[in-house]
């Protein structure tokens, strides 16, 4: 028995024959072979934040249910909510989530062309939701429902202020990416900034689903039938 080589430590690393077959081994990106690549750690970092936003709404979503009964004598729900216009809103918003999803398509395609439209059609619809939720804010205000006269409107506008907020910020960074895909093409780095965009836009649509279901539809059913 060789005893010399039961006394020699381990190694980090298995018995290769050449250079190249360690090189190779220690380039794997499993924890001992260097950093994960870029678009690994972009998304997963970018993960992290919808989770992050997924939390801070759920936050706002549970203060909104705990205080919407709370009118102080004011309207309620079912008094405000315009189901109509915000079906149209809703309709707005999954439409752009489509075009949305098309220029997703355009770009794997590489085509120029339909991605610029694409995207427009996509922001044109981002800001004809913007513009209708404004407009119902407006209206209630102007009928002297705002944040200010209730717990339930202070809810309700923090709710859908904050999930207006972010499709606005979303139609900012929409402008940005035409403008990069435009001047500099379709880089790996610029679509995986697109990939990124794709996600939060959809993200916004999840949210925006509960919020028409949890708020707008239950708002409007009969007070007998509300927990």
């Amino acid at each position: 028995m060789n005893t010399e080589a039961l006394r020699a430590p381990p190694t980090a690393y298995p018995r290769h024959d050449t250079a190249k077959e360690v090189a190779a081994f220690e380039v794997t990106g499993h924890g001992i072979g260097g950093p994960a690549p870029k678009r690994i750690i972009v998304g997963y970092g970018f993960w992290i934040f919808l989770l992050s936003d997924v939390i801070l709404f759920s936050a706002v979503f549970a203060a909104y249910a705990v205080l919407f009964k709370n009118t102080a004598g004011g309207p309620s729900a079912r008094q405000l909510f315009d189901l109509r216009s915000v079906a149209v809103e809703t309709g707005c918003l999954l439409a752009s989530t489509f075009a949305c999803a098309m220029a997703g398509v355009a770009v794997s395609e590489r085509s120029m062309k339909w991605t610029q439209l694409a995207l427009l059609v996509t922001g044109l619809l981002g800001v004809s939701f913007v513009f209708l939720e404004a407009h119902e804010f407006t209206g209630f205000i102007a009928r002297g429902a705002g944040p200010t006269r209730s717990a339930f409107l202070s809810s309700f506008f923090t709710l859908v202020g904050c999930h207006g907020a972010h499709v606005t910020a979303g139609l900012i960074w929409l402008g940005t990416m035409m403008a990069q895909f435009r001047a500099k093409g379709f880089r790996e780095d610029i679509r995986l900034r697109f990939l990124c965009f794709t996600l939060f836009w959809h993200a916004l649509d999840i949210i925006w689903v509960a919020i028409f279901s949890l708020v707008y539809l239950v708002g409007t059913l009969p007070p007998q039938m509300l927990p």
